[in-house]
């Protein structure tokens, strides 16, 4: 289970909840309202005051790469320190290897792909590519930032049916989507961010 108490993300709403293994809270709110930081936060990219807990150890008990390495953000737009993917994937070691090969069949991916220089990959195939890094060595958490952005319907039908397994998994979900209709299919329980928060005010989870 993942909890937040307290969370302080600039002058946003203190941000109080829990998420259950295997369930999806679809954070929602207009462009500006935080709902990037409120995953960077939970991740421990940024700092923010307030706790986060899972299942029961709070991320100050551990170092950074520990916490991250459990709790996984994938960015919007994410980034690439390699010419190519593979370098990335070969670090996660051997027992990986299998779990690459399914994840990048059910992403509709190639593994020629990841020998290719990532200037000559699609945005959407490096969108893909990313989400299979973040669960390459099967975090607890998914902090999923628009993972669907950049996809037309058919990938986007893969991505979803990859979230929804590793729901099944007992993974815990936070997705931001600017798709409504994925939201409807994927989400639990939901939680709104507001235009313009007051400041102290408590986030409330709505499901």
């Amino acid at each position: 289970m993942l909890r937040v108490e307290h969370l302080q993300i600039g002058d946003l709403p203190l941000f109080t909840f829990e998420v259950t293994a295997g369930e999806c809270l679809a954070v929602e709110g207009p462009s500006g309202s935080g709902k990037t930081r409120l995953l960077r936060a939970i991740a421990d990219l940024d700092p923010a005051p307030g706790q986060v807990f899972l299942d029961g150890a709070e991320r100050s008990e551990m170092p950074a790469s520990a916490w991250r390495k459990q709790v996984r953000y994938c960015a919007a737009e994410p980034g690439w320190w390699t010419e190519t993917a593979a370098p990335v994937f070969e670090t996660a070691g051997k027992a990986a290897a299998a779990r690459l090969d399914r994840l990048l069949a059910a992403l509709g991916l190639g593994a020629e792909l990841l020998d290719r220089p990532l200037a000559l990959v699609s945005t959407g195939e490096r969108q893909r590519l990313a989400l299979a890094r973040a669960l390459i060595d099967e975090p607890k958490v998914l902090l999923l930032d628009e993972p669907t952005a950049a996809l037309d319907p058919q990938a986007t039908a893969l991505v979803d049916e990859l979230i929804k397994y590793q729901k099944l998994a007992g993974r815990t979900v936070l997705l931001v989507s600017h798709d409504r209709d994925q939201i409807e299919r994927l989400s639990d329980a939901r939680m709104l961010l507001p235009k313009r928060p007051d400041t102290g005010a408590t986030a409330e989870r709505a499901a």
